[in-house]
């Protein structure tokens, strides 16, 4: 297994918040940039396809929801051009009913195009509460 040098696990970590400021955007061609041509995403308990997660995403901000999303506790492996992450995303979601402290336990298999790293696989459950 190689070693992961900082610069390598920092591009993937970036490569995630990226797609989460890209995602707070509704910025479906940076997104288009981020996600590799055979992206899918298992959340909210459904598979996404290509664009279908940035679609869902829209269509809750246009419904009046705001989201957000960040990346703690990174756990990066690197194996060539082949990255897998796990974190921590700790934020919120708010809506009509107010702001609701949500974290989710997220993970994603990215691969290395040659200039970028791009996700092609991300998962997202949300984390059991205490109490």
């Amino acid at each position: 297994m190689n070693p992961v040098s900082q610069s390598d696990a920092t591009a993937v970590v970036e490569t995630m918040r990226a797609m989460f400021a890209a995602a707070t955007r509704d910025d479906e061609a940076s997104l288009k940039q981020i996600f590799a041509d055979d992206f899918y995403a298992f959340d909210g308990g459904g598979r996404f396809d290509g664009m279908e997660l940035a679609g869902l995403i829209k269509t809750a901000h246009a419904a009046g929801k705001s989201f957000v999303w960040t990346v703690n506790e990174p756990d990066v492996r690197l194996e060539g051009d082949w990255a897998w992450i796990a974190y921590h995303n700790r934020g919120s979601i708010t809506d009509d009913a107010g702001t609701t402290p949500m974290t989710w336990l997220e993970s994603a298999v990215l691969n290395f195009d040659g200039q970028r790293w791009r996700i092609r696989f991300f998962h997202s459950t949300r984390a059991k509460t205490a109490g």
